[in-house]
């Protein structure tokens, strides 16, 4: 029997020490708000394989003081179950500059250290890159990095890392969450064993930040490779979105002599976690670079990049013949995957050389491989997976030198396990310089790679969905419609060439038609192979929506585009009928 809102609203009173929100909670029983106190009392935050990720409200279901200190108390006791020495090794703690995140950072310190466990405190806000660095760095059992990225300023988040460096991924995800529901009464609220000193806190940003750029220089301009100086007249905007990135952006340019080619878009340089000038401060959201261009276009430069506010995604920008071109992310991985395999050592086979890209990224990093004789690993979505499978490739004698996802992320494997705006973009800018000797530009250099191995268009979008059920529903009756065969064989005028869906388990190209990626029977994800095509939808895990990850290639980028949108318009008529469901295109 399901308990009373009231009961509910009791015991998060009783639990609860944050003044700001004990009075919202008492606000909303004073009103007889009881819609209000059951979204936000009933269903816990959910630890996932991304850690906590929410709105800053009162209640179990968001981010606040309470279920920090409670996600704090389950790691806690949970790496000391399953790792050694956790009590010395120690665990790593960043935040980045939004709303609450000092606090919270302090919280889950007081956390550790009520359990003995060492921790390495960064004195100031840093990129998160810097927390999966420092794992590394200083042997740490884990970490954690609050941040809720590029979400809007009302949230925050908890991203915990492995003692690995890596995200984390199954079993571990279900057992930290396992051991919150065990640890849920608060130990501790004293956050002044950070402000007045502990033995067991130990400032720790120095102790990492200066070889996390010395990585950072050589990964960009490794021994074997002859970096040529940029041309003079080499200039770029910058912005940080009012985020960390300015700091290590800055310092990771000194390190390669670019810190005289770099304009800040000065609007948005400095931290602000109101995020005033960009609706969303995320670089991928239609207008959030209309500042950068603004700063470019009165500077007379036809190159920018961006950061998100933690500074672990990179977009980037040319003005091409009066136009700026935005790069997708796609095209983005795809310039920084070519540069990275061009400098391949030639005294090392080439087949020892590793790269991965996640299963709704572009295939052209695939092509590649298949034309160049280089390994391709395809992942699951998110980082956690590519940085983990990349530790397994490296274990099994593999250089792994590059990683990527389509929504701008980037991992450079000798500097962290993660997408890492910084050093990509010291990757990137090197590649720049290296281009211009041939009289490329990365947009003229694009097209080469097209010439290359096809060219690669998409039409990416997505769903908003009126609820999870209505996207189970979606996704059944999509099933339905191959009844009595075990998957719909067309779309369109298209032929169906593989079925993989990740949610029942079935790969119609495999032998035993088990996939070649891991299951999981709760989220919704079907890949489709086609002539000269693929297409992966899927339900997200984080927002109301249904995606599509539509890619054609073809002899021109005209007729990928067509043979592109032609899909998805046939996946609307089809399978996703939004007068039918009550869906709503992006």
């Amino acid at each position: 029997m399901a308990k009373d809102i009231k009961k509910l609203a009791e015991e998060w009173l009783e639990l609860d020490k944050d003044k700001e929100t004990t009075d919202e909670i008492y606000k909303l029983l004073v009103q007889g708000n009881n819609d209000e106190l059951e979204r936000r009392l009933r269903t816990r935050i959910a630890f996932g394989t991304a850690g906590l990720r929410g709105p800053m409200q009162a209640g179990f279901a968001c981010m606040n003081s309470l279920t920090v200190i409670q996600a704090s108390q389950g790691l806690a006791a949970y790496l000391l179950e399953t790792e050694e020495n956790v009590k010395s090794r120690g665990i790593v703690i960043g935040r980045d500059a939004r709303h609450n995140s000092e606090k919270f950072a302090k919280l889950a310190a007081a956390a550790f250290v009520t359990k003995g466990i060492k921790v390495w405190w960064y004195e100031t806000p840093v990129h998160t890159p810097l927390v999966p660095f420092g794992v590394g760095e200083l042997s740490a059992a884990g970490g954690i990095m609050i941040t809720a990225s590029h979400n809007p300023a009302r949230d925050n988040g908890y991203k915990v890392y492995w003692s690995n460096g890596c995200q984390i991924i199954p079993p571990h995800d279900t057992g930290i969450a396992n051991a919150i529901q065990q640890n849920l009464k608060p130990i501790s609220w004293d956050t002044s064993i950070v402000d007045e000193g502990h033995l067991l806190v130990e400032g720790a940003l120095g102790l990492v930040r200066d070889n996390y750029f010395l990585a950072v220089r050589r990964a960009a301009r490794p021994e074997h490779v002859n970096v040529p100086e940029p041309e003079s007249s080499f200039k770029f905007v910058y912005t940080p979105m009012h985020g960390v990135g300015l700091l290590p952006m800055a310092l990771a340019m000194a390190e390669l002599g670019l810190a005289d080619r770099m304009i800040v878009v000065e609007e948005q340089a400095k931290p602000d976690p109101d995020f005033p000038t960009v609706k969303f401060p995320n670089p991928e959201e239609k207008g959030a670079l209309d500042l950068a261009i603004k700063t470019a276009d009165a500077n007379s430069v036809a190159l920018i990049i961006a950061s998100d506010p933690d500074a672990d995604r990179l977009a980037a920008a040319e003005k091409v013949s009066g136009k700026w071109h935005i790069l997708t992310g796609n095209q983005l991985g795809i310039l920084l995957a070519s540069y990275l395999f061009e400098r391949y050592p030639t005294s090392k086979p080439r087949d020892k050389l590793a790269m991965l890209a996640s299963t709704v990224s572009s295939q052209m990093l695939h092509a590649l491989a298949k034309k160049e004789g280089f390994h391709f690993t395809e992942t699951l979505t998110g980082f956690k997976w590519l940085g983990n499978i990349a530790l397994d490739l490296e274990s099994q004698g593999y250089d792994v030198d590059f990683a990527f996802e389509e929504a701008l992320g980037y991992m450079i494997p000798s500097v962290v396990h993660d997408k890492d705006s910084i050093s990509a973009a010291a990757v990137f800018l090197t590649a720049v310089s290296h281009w211009a000797t041939q009289s490329l530009t990365p947009y003229t250099k694009l097209q080469q790679l097209y010439s290359h191995i096809g060219y690669f268009e998409d039409a990416n979008t997505y769903l908003i969905s009126p609820s999870p059920a209505t996207t189970a529903t979606v996704f059944a009756d999509i099933r339905a419609l191959a009844h009595p065969n075990p998957h719909p064989t067309t779309i369109g005028a298209r032929t169906i060439t593989r079925w993989r869906d990740l949610t029942t388990g079935y790969d119609s190209k495999s032998v035993d038609h088990v996939p070649d990626l891991p299951i999981d029977p709760t989220a919704q994800m079907i890949t489709c192979e086609l002539e000269g095509a693929r297409f992966t939808v899927r339900g997200s895990g984080t927002e109301p929506k249904i995606k599509f990850y539509i890619e054609c290639v073809a002899g021109s980028g005209e007729e990928a585009k067509k043979g592109a949108e032609g899909i998805l318009g046939d996946l609307l008529r089809e399978w996703f009928v939004v007068e039918r469901y009550g869906l709503v295109l992006a």
